[in-house]
């Protein structure tokens, strides 16, 4: 079973803050990333998180039928039978859901969860995000135990967000954020875990601090991996050494030594998106420059069916993002973690 079950991925998450790691956490769109994936954990012999955004599974679902819940759950399906065939555990998850998003995405996917499980069948998906940055803190925490109480009965583990992770992604844009927004303070942890904690004995939490979505020059981004440090000191000191499971969103293009300081206060997964898609990119860019009078059918040419067959550049493309997938699990220290090797 190399889709953690809910017993497994506690296990995962309670190891990883214990051992001083994190769980790479890579977005998929189709099958071709998600089996990169797979691969490429299982290359590292490191345990994983695979995750879904909301504009990733309405784009799974295709142009035609461009539903986010079917999208999700089509890919989670595939995901759950490829899994089978790698010596990993992986967890399935749901990336940034917005409050407008959420009786399109995370609802259905709970009720989904709810089917199978009448059934007698193993849940889908593992966790699922709500992003609340956009509201207050007060509100975003009523949404969130709100959705918490909906899970009951599931097993799922809910994700959060306070404070605003900059940048754009999936088409939500926070680039013009004020600066102050982007730095979750000690009082805010203190209060998610006051509000969290009496519904749920784990779940994740993303604090920000100054962390972006997407890849910038160095120095572009002002880290603060203190703040974490010191929102787990406060938790720590109001609730008898309680402490929290840590998210890094924004991570593509962190240094090294940011990514490593930020283990050490217990961020324990790692979303990394936009260097995966680069990595997936840059081989069907350089196929398809190499190849142009191959895959286009140039001045009434009939063109090179070797080399326009997608299964070509897309060959290419997957094992590109396997070595970029391995990468961040060496980054992260996952490797040779697994539950399933150790």
């Amino acid at each position: 079973m190399p889709v953690a079950t809910p017993e497994i991925y506690r296990k995962m998450l309670r190891k990883a803050k214990e051992k001083k790691f994190a769980f790479a956490a890579i977005n998929v769109t189709n099958m071709e990333t998600a089996r990169a994936t797979l691969a490429g954990l299982a290359e590292r012999k490191s345990d994983g998180i695979i995750q879904v955004s909301t504009g990733g599974a309405e784009y799974a679902s295709g142009t035609v039928v461009k539903d986010m819940a079917t999208g999700a759950i089509a890919l989670a399906t595939y995901i759950h039978q490829l899994a089978e065939k790698f010596n990993i555990f992986v967890a399935l998850h749901t990336d940034h859901c917005q409050p407008g998003k959420l009786d399109k995405f995370v609802r259905p996917l709970i009720a989904e969860t709810k089917k199978r499980r009448e059934k007698g069948l193993a849940n889908l998906f593992n966790s699922h995000m709500f992003d609340g940055s956009e509201l207050s803190l007060k509100e975003n925490m009523e949404t969130a135990k709100q959705l918490m109480k909906e899970m009951q009965g599931t097993e799922l583990l809910l994700e959060v967000e306070a404070g605003v992770v900059g940048g754009e992604e999936d088409g939500h844009d926070t680039s013009g954020t004020p600066q102050d927004k982007l730095y979750t303070t000690p009082e805010d942890m203190v209060y998610v875990y006051d509000q969290l904690s009496p519904l749920s004995d784990c779940f994740l939490f993303a604090a920000t601090f100054g962390n972006v979505h997407g890849v910038y020059k160095p120095g572009n981004v002002k880290l603060k991996p203190s703040i974490l440090r010191d929102g787990q000191a406060a938790v720590a000191k109001a609730h008898k050494g309680a402490n929290l499971n840590l998210v890094f969103h924004g991570g593509s293009g962190s240094s090294i030594q940011e990514i490593h300081e930020t283990l050490e206060y217990g961020v324990v997964k790692m979303n990394v998106d936009t260097d995966m898609q680069y990595a997936f990119t840059r081989p069907i860019a350089d196929h398809m420059f190499k190849n142009y009078d191959g895959v286009l059918k140039v001045d009434g040419e009939v063109g090179n069916k070797k080399v326009y067959d997608p299964r070509v550049y897309g060959k290419a493309a997957e094992k590109s993002m396997i070595a970029r997938v391995a990468q961040s699990c060496d980054d992260l220290r996952s490797s040779g973690q697994s539950l399933m090797t150790a």
